[in-house]
């Protein structure tokens, strides 16, 4: 792709950059302090759970289907819990355990498991020698912080307009038994907002790996987070399994650290009915009992399937206009000159955008010389390591709407300065 910069003459590149110079000199003058680093709830969405908050009194029946929720038992979870997070999920209670507040600690300890006391009646990994994980990229950098701070080493996949590129991804899967997981955000993917097609959830499904101690980590994260239209619709992975006749493929993973208050929330997994035991004879080891009083409060707000739903509605009515002005500054600002590709998502937390190469390094440095602060360029590769340096994670949720504004404002002209920079530099 020739970018505008590219084709103007000498002179009309010049006289690009002076402008776009004094643009961004204007907005240093600003001062500004914003932040789009990390995908984060508003305080508008946090606020529509504080209802949450009055449900439980000192006077109120802390007991669920028999369990109490202010002692020690039910180490898998209250049954109303573990009955929310199965319909979430389309799969059989008696295979989730709900435990603690974060999705990725449960990631952790998975991984801890077969790093430490082996998968399937296998070697541990830390007594195997070289242990690899598959890492979608662009992808979410916390799933690549796990595994390499297990000093597994991360081996990129590319990423498709419908998921993983299942052809490399079996390659890699079905002939080298030192490739044990691989790590995947099925539903408006992080960053790119790609939700895996059925073709791509039925290749996994397929798969028949080198390695008995492979497992998929399919952290589910926002599989209720839609703001536009219907949403996207995911295969259930479970469902095709079983109409495979296989198991001891797949861990589920998803949390409502989203859906009411991050890091205060429900977190849980679900796997086959072997899987589940071997986790949970790792778990018992790390725990008495989860922390159930949220449990309890949380079962009490959302109710089920369909409260979940209509909370997440809400939720989208103050998400949808900052993903459109996203789109919508975007398009004003660079459509016309070439230099940028980016996602438009129907849900999820992200937007994936791709400058020229060579320039994300740029982009996000002078942004932050300006008052924005970005996710670090390459975060969505294994080890920062984006190697043609083009990708940006957008996070807009988090600011109000008059600071997102303002925020893509000088993202949109620290793009065109860079794109305009990079075009000089080839004319050296």
């Amino acid at each position: 792709m020739t970018s505008a910069y590219q084709k103007m003459t000498d002179a009309e590149l010049d006289a690009a950059l002076a402008d776009l110079e004094r643009q961004a000199a204007d907005l240093r003058a600003l001062d500004l302090r914003l932040d789009m680093a990390r995908g984060k709830p508003s305080p508008e969405q946090t606020a529509l759970s504080k209802p949450m908050l009055d449900l439980l009194t000192s006077a109120s029946d802390l007991s669920d289907q028999g369990v109490d929720a202010d002692n020690y038992g039910a180490p898998d979870g209250l049954p109303s819990a573990r009955a929310l997070a199965a319909e979430l999920l389309g799969v059989d209670p008696a295979n989730v355990s709900v435990i603690g507040s974060s999705s990725l600690n449960l990631m952790y300890d998975c991984v801890e498991n077969g790093y430490v006391h082996g998968i399937a009646g296998e070697r541990p990994w830390c007594q195997q020698g070289t242990v690899k994980f598959l890492c979608p990229a662009p992808g979410y950098d916390r799933h690549f912080t796990v595994t390499e701070s297990f000093g597994i080493e991360n081996v990129p996949v590319p990423m498709c307009e419908d998921g993983p590129d299942m052809d490399v991804v079996r390659e890699l899967v079905e002939k080298d038994p030192q490739v044990k997981g691989i790590w995947c955000v099925p539903k408006y993917a992080n960053p790119t907002g790609v939700t895996y097609s059925d073709e791509v959830v039925r290749a996994f499904a397929a798969l028949r790996p080198a390695a008995p101690d492979f497992r998929i980590y399919w952290d589910n994260a926002y599989a209720v987070h839609t703001f536009r239209g219907e949403g996207d619709e995911l295969l259930n992975i479970f469902d095709v399994l079983s109409e495979q006749g296989k198991k001891n493929l797949v861990y589920e993973f998803a949390s409502t650290a989203k859906v009411t208050f991050p890091s205060s929330g429900m977190a849980w997994v679900t796997a086959s009915p072997d899987d589940m035991a071997e986790l949970r004879r790792s778990f018992s080891a790390m725990r008495v009992s989860p922390e159930k009083i949220s449990q309890l409060a949380h079962v009490r707000f959302l109710r089920d399937a369909d409260g979940v739903r209509e909370h997440m509605r809400r939720h989208a009515e103050i998400v949808a206009p900052r993903f459109a002005l996203v789109q919508e500054k975007l398009s004003a600002g660079l459509a016309d000159l070439d230099v940028a590709t980016w996602t438009d998502p129907n849900g999820g937390y992200f937007v994936s955008f791709e400058g020229p190469e060579g320039s994300a390094k740029a982009i996000v440095a002078l942004t932050a010389e300006l008052g924005v602060k970005l996710t670090g360029a390459g975060a969505p590769w294994p080890y920062g390591s984006d190697p043609r340096d083009t990708n940006i994670r957008i996070a807009p949720t988090y600011p109000t709407l008059e600071e997102l504004g303002q925020a893509l404002d000088v993202f949109v002209v620290a793009v065109k300065l860079v794109a305009a920079r990079l075009a000089k530099a080839e004319r050296a």
